[in-house]
């Protein structure tokens, strides 16, 4: 797969941080009027680690739709995650990786008849469903696939809830009539799966999930003779409150299925993974008054990588770049995209430092999850580049992880970002430290 020199990796020397290449960037002058995103490798790499410290017995099968970067994916893959893929555009991307087939699960529970042919012809066999006629399509197209009954399982307060109106059925009053027709069918059921809510603050539903899903496997076993062996506890984790959500799922691990030695726990999380690997930084370019607020106006918006505070129900915090506000006085501003439509507007309310002005440059963190695969190119605006950074330490056990990886990239000695670097000091800006490697990619062979 060819890697294209967006996804360079830069190698950064010992005491440098995100803000000092933030700022090494923002001064560069090479950022030609537009937003840009740092990626911080270690940071990925901290999170898959809490995952598997935390949730020792929970495969986690990345959400590819969640950020489908090909340096996310190498890593994930290096580090030993499986992949949540919901169409042959997904299927296609990761299994170009090298990954295995084996290692995908076609977690969609209403696919299209190419999709699926697609699927079928790749060996990719492990996939969901929740309906009579996903079940017959199954049968028709891939009838020797391993299929996973996904139920419905909301919670009371998600960042994106009611999954179940579209996806799942009732674990009370359809699904065991559902497994009734797939063993009709002959298909091969092995397991239940569900999905809380993307973006989950109420952790008990998961332990009520995982209630409903142990109800079934003994429904299963005693009126059909199916045995089920996969548990797919689906997606929606987040920092905020991952410690309580692991120590309500490894008590309902314990309480449900500490009997059952042969069932495997799965799970499909994406922004936990990558969200806070991401800081996007914007530039004000133009701003005026109106009825006496400030109106700050950035080269990025809705239309880009805000997009998920229409759909994705996110809250974003403005950040000034610019050192020394601490004595200015915050004023009331909002904060909107560089679009011709009034909806993009990115803060409708917040306080920023009365110093800033037209060419600095605002923060935001945590933008590593469903920004970059869902931007358009509205208005003729073109999605920020990413520019992906590593700290030695971390890069030295990517070497040692990444074998297929390592050999795809050769070393220079500046960061591209400071080829054409600004010596200049202007705008309250102070000198950044960071100097590292430049790791060029180059195409793998096919």
């Amino acid at each position: 797969m060819k890697i294209e020199k967006e996804e360079m990796i830069s190698v950064l020397d010992e005491g440098v941080v995100v803000r000092d290449v933030l700022k090494d960037i923002a001064m560069s002058g090479t950022q030609d009027d537009d937003a840009f995103f740092v990626m911080s490798v270690g940071d990925v790499i901290k999170q898959y680690e809490t995952w598997t410290k935390m949730l020792p017995t929970v495969k986690p099968y990345y959400a590819v739709k969640c950020n489908d970067s090909l340096v996310v994916l190498q890593i994930m893959n290096a580090l030993g995650a499986n992949f949540d893929c919901a169409s042959k555009g997904e299927i296609s991307k990761v299994l170009e990786l090298g990954v295995s087939p084996d290692r995908i699960i076609y977690a969609n529970p209403a696919k299209m008849k190419s999709h699926l042919t697609y699927a079928a012809e790749k060996n990719v066999n492990l996939l969901t469903f929740d309906s009579v006629n996903e079940l017959y399509k199954i049968k028709m197209i891939h009838p020797n696939a391993r299929i996973i009954l996904r139920i419905s399982a909301d919670s009371y307060d998600s960042q994106c809830p009611a999954m179940s109106m579209k996806f799942g059925v009732n674990p009370d009053t359809e699904a065991y009539s559902l497994l009734k027709e797939a063993i009709s069918l002959g298909l091969n059921v092995v397991g239940i799966s569900f999905h809380v809510g993307s973006g989950c603050r109420e952790t008990d539903a998961y332990g009520r999930a995982l209630a409903s899903v142990k109800n079934l496997f003994n429904q299963a076993r005693d009126g059909l003779g199916l045995k089920m062996t996969i548990v797919d506890i689906g997606g929606g984790f987040q920092n905020c409150n991952f410690d309580k959500t692991c120590a309500t799922l490894n008590r309902a691990f314990s309480d449900y299925f500490q009997d059952d030695p042969d069932v495997k726990f799965i799970a499909e999380p994406g922004r936990f993974m990558v969200a806070s690997a991401y800081t996007l930084a914007t530039q004000i370019h133009s701003m005026r008054i109106n009825n006496n607020q400030t109106m700050f106006y950035i080269n990025d918006g809705v239309y880009g990588s805000f997009n998920c505070l229409l759909y994705d129900h996110a809250s974003v915090t403005p950040i000034p770049l610019k050192e020394n506000t601490f004595g200015s006085p915050l004023i009331t501003c909002s904060v909107w995209g560089p679009t011709c439509d009034s909806l993009d507007l990115i803060s409708e309310d917040c306080l920023l430092p009365s110093c800033l002005n037209i060419g600095d440059w605002i923060l935001f963190e945590s933008m590593g999850a469903y920004t970059i695969p869902t931007s358009t190119k509205f208005n003729g605006f073109l999605p920020p580049k990413v520019h992906h950074i590593c700290d030695y330490e971390n890069w030295c056990r990517i070497k040692e992880s990444l074998p297929n990886i390592i050999d795809n990239y050769t070393y220079q000695q500046t960061p591209h970002w400071k080829h054409q670097q600004n010596t200049t000091n202007s705008n309250g800006y102070e000198n950044s430290p960071s100097t590292g490697y430049l790791l060029h990619p180059i195409p793998t062979p096919h």
